[in-house]
């Protein structure tokens, strides 16, 4: 994929040299150089694009490193103090557990604007991102730096559409975006949920799209359906009934916890559930009651 941008759209064949080079901290290592530096003098960048790292896939990359070494140096910022990664944290990481103690590294002089640049480029041509650390790294560059949407679009060779979608995810119910993060549910079927305003309603349905196993289109309909669908009304004797019944039950609910318990009704048949609690012990307490019961 072809990058432009500021030294970037050189591409990295034009400012690294061929040869290996043992860092020797009293002579002035140039931009572009290869060489091999101490692992403990390498670290992550702070605003790299990826949170999250597979430990599976880690392991695996660390078998492969103890069998054949680095194969692709590692591309670092000279922070004077140390090292930053701007591409291969993964390998990194991996080097770590096997305790290597030197890593090849290739030296760029980059802007901060490059760096972010790079970093996001880099992971995505490695198809190493999930879609919220995508759409947050989209995001990035446009508050930064100032980046539209159709610039982002051209840095990372995507179109407009697809960095406008990515940027919608992030309006997730954040236990719905957790969910995508993990894998549970799809681009697709997280683009459907975006349909439903109410974060605990979104995150409800996006519960049962995963354990009813429906796919993108099924879960649209299902969507579609909740949207035309008229709540129902409760008349106020009904009302009164509830309210009654949502008492007796936090009385009970607050004898077995041992703490104040609140219902809070949001329809006829909906609701959710608050437990109060006053101090970190009480809290595990509570912790260890609840999944004695469900453990039962």
């Amino acid at each position: 994929m072809a990058v432009k941008g500021k030294g970037l759209g050189k591409g990295l064949d034009s400012i690294i040299t061929d040869k290996r080079k043992s860092a020797v901290p009293e002579k002035k290592v140039e931009a572009g150089e290869q060489l091999f530096v101490n692992i403990n003098k390498v670290e992550p960048n702070r605003d790299q694009p990826r949170r999250t790292f597979d430990e599976d896939k880690l392991l695996e990359l660390a078998e492969s490193i103890k069998q054949h070494g680095i194969i692709n140096p590692l591309i670092v910022q000279d922070r004077k103090d140390h090292y930053e990664i701007i591409g291969g944290e993964r390998r990194w990481r991996a080097a770590k557990k096997i305790g290597l103690k030197e890593v090849p590294v290739i030296i760029l002089n980059l802007t901060e604007e490059e760096i972010a640049e790079y970093a996001l480029i880099d992971n995505i041509q490695r198809d190493d991102l999930n879609p919220i650390d995508e759409a947050l790294a989209f995001k990035k560059l446009i508050d930064d730096f100032g980046y539209t949407q159709d610039v982002v679009a051209e840095k990372v060779s995507k179109s407009r559409v697809v960095i406008t979608n990515s940027l919608r995810l992030l309006k997730l119910n954040s236990k719905v975006a957790q969910m995508l993060i993990d894998g549970k549910i799809s681009t697709g079927h997280a683009r459907a949920l975006l349909g439903i305003a109410d974060p605990e309603k979104q995150y409800v349905v996006a519960q049962r799209v995963f354990d009813e196993r429906l796919s993108v289109r099924e879960t649209e309909k299902l969507i579609k359906k909740l949207q035309t669908e008229k709540p129902e009304k409760i008349t106020p004797k009904e009302q009164a009934k509830l309210e009654v019944i949502y008492h007796d039950l936090e009385e009970q609910l607050k004898t077995v916890i041992g703490t104040k318990v609140t219902i809070k009704q949001k329809g006829k048949n909906a609701g959710k559930i608050e437990i109060d609690y006053y101090s970190m012990d009480e809290l595990e307490r509570i912790m260890k009651l609840l999944k004695s019961v469900i453990n039962e």
